[in-house]
């Protein structure tokens, strides 16, 4: 029988014996456990999506598909084409960008920001307005939310973003729609 004792100095039993079968139950049972609850609280903390996933500023409305945007800007649409700017990166935006665009600042950064506010400010707020990054995946990207909430806060009517899920290079450029490179 395995046993623990605990005795002071008079030689008193503080705690009766307890069986290594009893012992054995307990610690088999309580393995298990601690694996459960480690793997549990892993698995619920990944599923809590981050702030950034649950506050994009823009309603489905609010976006555009590379391929329609592709068609709007294409020469054959005789509609008024968008005026497209990109939020990025400069260093991405002059390794290649939707022909057209233009840059005014990243939108992850204070001056950035600034820029693209100063530029906007010559803009008329109904000018069908389309920003996109690219940099990195959607839920991801520092630059769109602040950017777009610049412009929406400015007043601007016809504000969308473009939707490129992984990035600029997956969902725009390996697609084949048109870009160009420099500036």
């Amino acid at each position: 029988m395995f046993g623990i004792h605990l005795d002071f100095a008079g030689g008193k039993l503080i705690a009766p014996r307890i069986s290594f079968r009893i012992v054995l139950f307990i610690l088999l049972a309580a393995i298990p456990l601690a694996f459960f609850a480690a793997f549990a609280s892993r698995t619920f903390a990944r599923a809590r999506p981050s702030d950034d996933e649950v506050s994009a500023p823009w309603s489905s409305s609010q976006t555009v598909l590379p391929e329609a945007l592709a068609k709007e800007l294409s020469p054959s649409n005789n509609a008024k084409k968008p005026t497209v700017v990109c939020v990025g990166f400069h260093s991405l935006y002059e390794g290649a960008h939707i022909p057209g665009s233009s840059f005014h600042g990243a939108g992850s950064t204070a001056q950035g920001i600034a820029d693209l506010k100063t530029w906007a400010q010559g803009v008329p707020r109904s000018t069908k307005l389309v920003l996109y990054c690219g940099c990195c995946p959607l839920q991801h990207c520092p630059n769109l939310r602040p950017a777009f909430a610049a412009m929406r806060d400015m007043g601007f009517t016809d504000l969308r973003v473009l939707l490129l899920p992984k990035d600029f290079n997956s969902d725009w450029i390996e697609k084949g729609y048109p870009v160009e490179k420099g500036k």
